[in-house]
């Protein structure tokens, strides 16, 4: 019995939702009194910094043929290591790849299974875990009553800590199948935070009046550290581009402070930011309804607000 983590890499890193798994990995496996495993594939630097994070021990394989993701190859190597180490608890990420594979772990292992679990399991009448539903206007609580559980979770769900230690690495052997796709080129974004990892998000819409304007919204976004983001129209108008867009049709996002400026909050952009934790809006309409979703509001001209806001927070980092 233990709990068994698979640890995503990116560019041969840990990112931060891969570390949150291995905490949330370990929380969990002290709850069950029994050890946390992660398991890493393919080039990763330093896997041993994830016993930080609560890993007893970690797996990693090394083969080249897991250097490219391929849903099918991961699924059925996790599935061997969680057979080989008894594991009964399965942690993944709710990220592009963690969907992809979670059901098909779940499948071989003949798993109950929890997509975008946001709390860590209640263990007082059976193994209970939680998500939100409805576009986060609603939680639901499955109780996973088979033997092998299945879980991926979603980022920034809750606050990690680095109070362990560097954790024995070790390999382990499984068959590897041959993969039936052939992976040519990857493109991803760099020199920022991603969206889904950001904990800080200042983002814009049509109230900003055009591309030329977005200046004072990335200068708010510098001196916070934040990540960039928009609307749907923002994008589809070619203002930004559409890596940066968030919502319903977008990315669903969970940072702990969003900033949504000139943005009139309709339902569908809502949907994928209102599991922030605190929500900031600024807009001269008072009957906009991002307001109605709002801890904090400021009702007047973003080209009056923007600008003022981001020189009261440089003034106040100069003196603290």
């Amino acid at each position: 019995m233990s709990v068994l983590v698979f640890a995503e890499t990116h560019d041969n890193t840990f990112k931060k939702p891969a570390l949150e798994a291995v905490f949330y990995g370990k929380k969990t496996a002290s709850m069950l009194g029994t050890q946390c495993i992660a398991l890493v594939l393919g080039d990763a630097a330093n896997a041993a910094q994830l016993g930080k994070y609560g890993a007893d021990k970690v797996l990693h394989l090394t083969d080249a043929a897991l250097n490219s993701f391929d849903s099918q190859v991961y699924a059925s190597v996790i599935t061997q290591v969680a057979q080989t180490t008894g594991s009964d608890v399965v942690v993944l990420v709710h990220s592009a790849e963690g969907k992809a594979i979670t059901g098909r772990v779940a499948v071989k292992l003949n798993a109950a299974s929890v997509s975008g679990a946001n709390s860590l399991p209640e263990l007082s009448n059976g193994f209970t875990v939680a998500k939100s539903v409805y576009s986060g206007k609603a939680k639901v609580h499955y109780t996973l009553n088979s033997d092998n559980k299945v879980i991926s979770i979603m980022g920034n769900s809750l606050p990690i800590e680095a109070n362990g230690n560097d954790a024995p690495v070790e390999s382990v052997s499984v068959n590897i199948p041959a993969a039936r796709v052939k992976t040519t080129k990857v493109d991803r974004i760099t020199g920022e935070v991603p969206l889904p990892e950001a904990e800080v998000v200042v983002s814009g819409g049509r109230g900003l009046k055009g591309p030329e304007n977005w200046g004072i919204l990335e200068d708010l976004g510098k001196v916070l550290g934040a990540t960039m983001a928009c609307s749907r129209p923002v994008a589809d108008a070619h203002w930004r581009p559409h890596h940066e867009h968030v919502g319903q049709t977008g990315i669903a996002i969970r940072p702990n402070l969003y900033i949504a400026v000139g943005i009139s909050g309709a339902i569908q952009h809502l949907a994928g930011v209102n599991n922030s934790k605190v929500i900031v809006v600024i807009n001269k309409d008072p009957e906009a309804p991002f307001f109605k979703a709002a801890d904090y509001g400021v009702c007047a001209d973003l080209f009056d607000v923007v600008p003022k806001l981001t020189e009261a927070i440089k003034k106040f980092k100069a003196q603290h």
